[in-house]
């Protein structure tokens, strides 16, 4: 059954379940190879370190989690999809510094102050309520510390636009009918993409959560839109 745009939690991560076997793959040949792309500038963006600690939100599989993990910083990994933790731990066992943790990006287990840095790829427009979301992001971080949000966005310009949108409707169908498990869901994800809002917006949307600091940068010609913000210091 496909979950609708109304995102009811329980229907989006029964939905993810069903695809997690073979989600890093078709995520692989949908973006035509810049998945592995957009992750480095993410792994870049967030800047982990050694003896921090970094929150992976929607992290799925754990390939992005694993990415942070290289720099030696502990890395949780949160998604609130049983069936891509349960991959996620199988593939990255090997990784000593990242510990998967089932979670609600709207309700998260973890005290105030927690995080020196809160990332989310791809999974910030799955959320019931993205503003919540960005709300509780900003509870667990540590004050100065880093948000970072990798999502699918609208390009500027309109002739890019308009050859984003012939690929969606006319060349994605069939690559998902050849590497995924599940049409419907990916039909769900691309109609998720078009209703997401575009790159101002969502920046609106971070400010008014109460973090500072905020910028994006366009990734692909704005098919994808990286942003970035620091939690305030703590005022006496």
């Amino acid at each position: 059954m496909r979950a609708d745009l109304g995102k009811d939690p329980r229907d989006v991560s029964a939905m993810f379940d069903r695809v997690a076997a073979r989600y890093d793959r078709t995520n692989t040949v949908l973006s035509v190879g810049n998945a592995t792309l957009w992750r480095a500038a993410t792994t870049k963006a967030v800047a982990p370190k050694r003896g921090e600690k970094i929150l992976d939100v929607a992290a799925g599989t754990g390939t992005s989690s694993a990415s942070l993990a290289k720099s030696g910083a502990s890395v949780v990994a949160a998604d609130f999809s049983p069936g891509m933790i349960d991959v996620g731990r199988r593939r990255q066992a090997h990784v000593s510094n990242l510990v998967f943790v089932e979670a609600d990006a709207m309700n998260l287990p973890f005290g105030d102050d927690e995080f020196d840095a809160v990332t989310i790829s791809f999974g910030l427009r799955n959320v019931k309520d993205p503003k919540q979301a960005l709300r509780e992001f900003l509870r667990v971080t540590k004050p100065g510390g880093r948000l970072v949000v990798c999502e699918f966005s609208h390009p500027p310009v309109r002739v890019i636009r308009a050859g984003y949108d012939f690929y969606q409707k006319v060349v994605m169908p069939p690559l998902v009918r050849m590497s995924s498990s599940n049409d419907d869901a990916y039909e769900y994800l691309n109609e998720s993409i078009n209703a997401w809002p575009d790159q101002a917006a969502l920046a609106g949307w971070i400010r008014e959560a109460g973090w500072a600091d905020v910028a994006w940068r366009n990734l692909t010609a704005g098919v994808v839109a990286l942003h970035r913000a620091r939690k305030p210091l703590a005022t006496v």
